[in-house]
């Protein structure tokens, strides 16, 4: 059967949850360095991270230069509670078939400039499935584990993995439950009648739920002039707010857990339950390497990408405008210029 390739609009929306899980992990990171009990009750904590042993075997070796981190954003309803308030629209385990990821980027962190940037790939991006012959879109490798989707982008990239960092719809909420919510100011009434979200003018704390909804939003809309109009700013807009997001909540967590460092305990536990990391990262060493980040300053970069049709389906491969992109992440060329 031929499966359509989603719509650019869909695609660039989806990319929208992207920015937001990594923001929620790099928030939950800085929230640690707010904890005053110092090392020995944060090392502790952080040490019942799991961890993913796997991993080990397809790495690459420290570069003294710079770090790429694999985030991977899972379509999990694992543990997804029925009562819970946004159950009917994100669903429990049944409503999803097999094991998928809707967020593929990588992160990077200019060791000499504290410089992070965020690479966004398409999971419909059509590669080579880890080391195997088969070819299949991207997301699929996830089914394979967490070692065959690091082979796979570091194949079809070229690109080296340092680190692994994966969390899943209730990973999410449960990191902003525990930052204690996003307050996010709005000039009109906004909502998305898809997933429940309304937020009235001025500035409302957005609890995970709420938060989740927000960064899921696939119909935004807000009420001018007395009447609902779906954002038309396109990527201007949306990328508008994805920054703002981004800084709120990095800021958020440092702030907070500066004012109540019982809080940071808090986040800790959240994070270490949410997240599967590989067994060499070191969570507060990453956390000092992203805390430039609070201040929301971050690049972000997407692949250059043409439609084709395999086998019946409608995928993306990989155009050759990314080479720039691809050399910055490998190592290998300056910083292009982000184009939002």
């Amino acid at each position: 059967m031929n499966q359509p390739l989603a719509s650019p609009i869909a695609r660039r929306r989806r990319e929208q949850l992207q920015l937001w899980l990594a923001a929620v992990v790099v928030g939950a990171l800085l929230a640690v360095l707010g904890y005053s009990g110092v090392t020995r009750a944060v090392d502790s904590r952080l040490a019942e991270a799991r961890r993913e042993p796997t991993l080990s075997a397809v790495l690459a070796p420290a570069d003294e230069r710079f770090v790429n981190i694999l985030l991977v954003g899972s379509d999990s309803r694992a543990g997804a509670d029925p009562s819970d308030a946004d159950f009917g629209n994100v669903g429990g385990e049944g409503d999803v078939q097999g094991r998928r990821s809707d967020t593929l980027i990588v992160v990077n962190i200019d060791k000499a400039t504290d410089i992070i940037s965020l690479l966004s790939i398409p999971r419909d991006l059509w590669v080579n499935i880890g080391d195997s012959d088969n070819t299949e879109r991207i997301n699929v490798a996830y089914r394979e584990g967490a070692s065959v989707v690091v082979r796979t982008i570091n194949r079809a990239l070229g690109i080296p993995i340092h680190h692994y960092v994966e969390i899943d719809f209730q990973g999410f909420k449960q990191i902003v439950d525990a930052v204690g919510g996003v307050t996010v100011c709005v000039e009109h009434p906004t909502r998305d009648q898809n997933v429940g979200l309304f937020i009235p003018v001025g500035c409302r704390n957005l609890d995970g739920v709420k938060s989740l909804a927000y960064a899921r939003s696939r119909f935004f809309e807000e009420k001018i002039d007395g009447t609902w109009r779906v954002d038309g700013t396109s990527d201007l807009g949306r990328g508008k707010r994805q920054r703002l997001f981004t800084a709120l909540l990095m800021q958020t967590a440092v702030n907070r857990t500066l004012a109540d460092p019982f809080r940071a305990g808090t986040v800790m536990a959240a994070a270490t339950s949410a997240l599967l990391v590989d067994e060499s990262l070191d969570l507060m060493n990453l956390a000092q390497m992203v805390r430039p980040a609070a201040s929301g300053l971050l690049r972000r970069y997407s692949l250059e990408t043409y439609g084709d049709t395999v086998r019946g389906n409608s995928v993306l491969r990989l155009a050759d405008t990314s080479a720039p992109v691809l050399a910055f992440y490998a190592g290998v060329g300056p910083a292009p210029e982000p184009k939002e």
